[in-house]
């Protein structure tokens, strides 16, 4: 979740990583079901060392591209279970150059050094915001598999999606629920503890970040409450979901990428 600068060993694990993750996308027609379910494995595996080893660095940084990492690594985590709970459910090359592109821009862009006066519960904040990244990509990936599989079923193009789709759409919105929980408890924390956490004295600030993060936190509540009160099913939840995440993509990861990227400054 804070990565270190990059070093021989993170560049060749973020290497093997990205390999595992391509083999298992775009190697799924010729090396079949099972081999590709253990190059998930496999890519899950060593994107989780590296970003273990990360934690262990000398100098702690956090940006953009980490927070994409983290994310694609608790996705493919969730698709690594269900790969292996529904056989018949295929590898995505969509998912395989997710994780693939995010385990190198983690090591390549691994953001900035961590303040000095900033709290020690500062990567717990993090790491609440980022489950809560990781949680609704995996809504939004099953949401796309869902609107996938029922066009090909219309068609009667592929009947067989893997994974049923009242399951899937039951699973899509559990892991809305929880993301929902996490982001509160996110927003809460960052709100009411923002001096602390930073270790900045100039109090709150209502940024980009944090008027991006309230207006997804509103999306996703219309979302659950619509689905709770007046029964919002198929495309019409699927797009506020879509709409929820991409505001909280914007909140964080899109802010630090034009403050790290396009403007080139620390803060």
């Amino acid at each position: 979740m804070i990565l270190a600068s990059a070093s021989p060993v993170g560049l060749t694990l973020a290497v093997a990583a990205a390999v595992a993750y391509l083999i298992s996308g775009l190697g799924a027609a010729r090396l079949g079901a099972r081999t590709t379910r253990i190059a998930v494995w496999l890519a899950w595996l060593l994107h989780g060392l590296l970003l273990g080893l990360s934690l262990t660095g000398a100098e702690l940084r956090f940006g953009f591209a980490p927070a994409l990492s983290v994310t694609a690594w608790l996705i493919a985590a969730v698709y690594a279970v269900e790969s292996h709970l529904y056989p018949l459910l295929e590898t995505r090359w969509t998912l395989s150059a997710l994780g693939a592109v995010a385990v190198l821009l983690g090591v390549l862009f691994p953001g900035n050094l961590l303040h000095p006066s900033a709290s020690v519960w500062l990567p717990l904040h993090w790491a609440l915001g980022i489950a809560s990244y990781g949680l609704f990509g995996a809504a939004v990936v099953h949401a796309w598999f869902m609107s996938r599989a029922e066009e090909r079923f219309r068609l009667a193009a592929d009947p067989h999606s893997g994974m049923p789709l009242l399951t899937m759409e039951r699973l899509t919105f559990r892991f809305v629920s929880v993301g929902f929980v996490l982001l509160s408890a996110t927003l809460l924390v960052g709100l009411l503890f923002e001096t602390r956490l930073y270790g900045s004295s100039s109090g709150l600030k209502f940024d980009h970040k944090t008027a991006f993060s309230l207006l997804s936190w509103l999306t996703f509540a219309v979302l659950l409450l619509g689905r709770s009160r007046l029964g919002w099913r198929g495309k019409r939840a699927i797009r506020v979901l879509y709409i929820g995440a991409g505001l909280l993509l914007l909140a964080y990861v899109g802010s630090r990428f034009v403050m790290e990227i396009v403007l080139g400054r620390s803060t």
